[in-house]
């Protein structure tokens, strides 16, 4: 099986460009749908592009990028802005590095997991909303579910019909 980007390649205008609208929508998603992207019961809807790692590495740094400007730009605390970030960017990696190994179907479990554990404690340590740790983990979990399974993978669907076009690559 063809790999389908090497983040050890040489970096292409694409990919540059590839990744700063995938910034771009993360962002504006984020920050457009503000009221129900952040908070105990939340649905980050732009975490359905947690799928798009599984077709190129230039969604790593794109979903990193686009979530960190979300978090600064909706006046997040600084520890939100680091570790919420860096959770969907560890989120986005192993999405990427698990693309030629299990079934796309899985493609968002790292991002409902790692968003769980990590946005979990920031909402119990850091913003104190109330509930206890595993509590809070499971409501983020719920809303990341909705957004990566039930709107993850229609997108990603989607993205399959025009992968050469969008992507530059067949698989």
């Amino acid at each position: 099986m063809e790999d389908l980007q090497h983040p050890s390649q040489k970096l292409t205008v694409r990919d540059l460009a590839q990744g700063a609208i995938i910034a771009a929508v993360y962002a504006l998603l984020t920050i457009f749908l503000a009221p129900i992207s952040s908070g105990l019961i939340q649905c980050r809807v732009a975490e359905a592009m947690s799928v798009l790692p599984f077709f190129t590495f230039s969604a790593v740094p794109g979903l990193f990028i686009g979530c960190l400007l979300a978090n600064v730009l909706t006046g997040a605390p600084i520890y939100d802005v680091m570790f919420g970030s860096l959770a969907t960017l560890i989120a986005a990696f192993i999405t990427y590095k698990m693309r030629n190994c299990v079934s796309k179907y899985l493609a968002p479990l790292p991002s409902v997991v790692v968003n769980a554990l990590v946005v979990g404690w920031l909402l119990t340590y850091v913003y104190q909303v109330g509930v206890t740790y595993w509590g809070a983990a499971g409501y983020v979990a719920v809303g990341q579910a909705i957004a990566c399974f039930a709107l993850g993978i229609p997108l990603m669907k989607l993205l399959e019909r025009f992968r050469g076009k969008l992507f530059g690559e067949t698989r």
